[in-house]
């Protein structure tokens, strides 16, 4: 399990005195039990490394979010320091598919559904998302999605 894994880098980290990666490993801890505390109340839970792989895809969106903010603002330091916690979120990932490899299962999710236009996107998306969370970046699903519905 993810978790677990997250755990033993964690330990790691700290016996190494790599204070970066210690860091941003308590920050993921503290993303991941904030995610639990909210599913609570929820009916069904989506499975623990689903759940895992969501926090940290939504972790890294955020900072490269900053890091283009933090460009325009010409404030290299701290683009440095999030694209540095990027690494560190990016090791606990399960491997993601090639811009090929996704464009070919997006292309069979949307034959088996039939869809044609754009209209279609939210049931494709919806699809993608169940079969591969966390092979493929939803962003990048999106954009992909769009590319072959609106025949690009």
């Amino acid at each position: 399990m993810i978790r677990d894994t997250i755990k033993d880098a964690l330990v790691t980290a700290m016996k190494g005195g790599d204070k970066e990666s210690t860091a941003t490993i308590r920050l993921i801890q503290s993303a991941i039990k904030n995610r639990d505390i909210e599913l609570r109340t929820a009916s069904q839970a989506p499975d623990d490394d689903l759940l895992v792989t969501e926090v940290l895809q939504k972790m890294i969106k955020q900072r490269r979010e900053s890091v283009d903010l933090y460009r325009k603002g010409d404030r290299e330091e701290l683009a440095a320091k999030e694209e540095a916690e990027i690494a560190v979120i990016e090791r606990f990932l399960p491997a993601q598919m090639s811009e090929e490899e996704a464009k070919v299962a997006i292309s069979a999710v949307i034959a088996e559904t039939g869809a044609s236009s754009m209209k279609d996107m939210g049931k494709v998306m919806s699809e993608v998302k169940a079969r591969h969370a966390s092979s493929i970046e939803p962003a990048r699903a999106s954009a992909l999605v769009k590319a072959l519905l609106s025949g690009a």
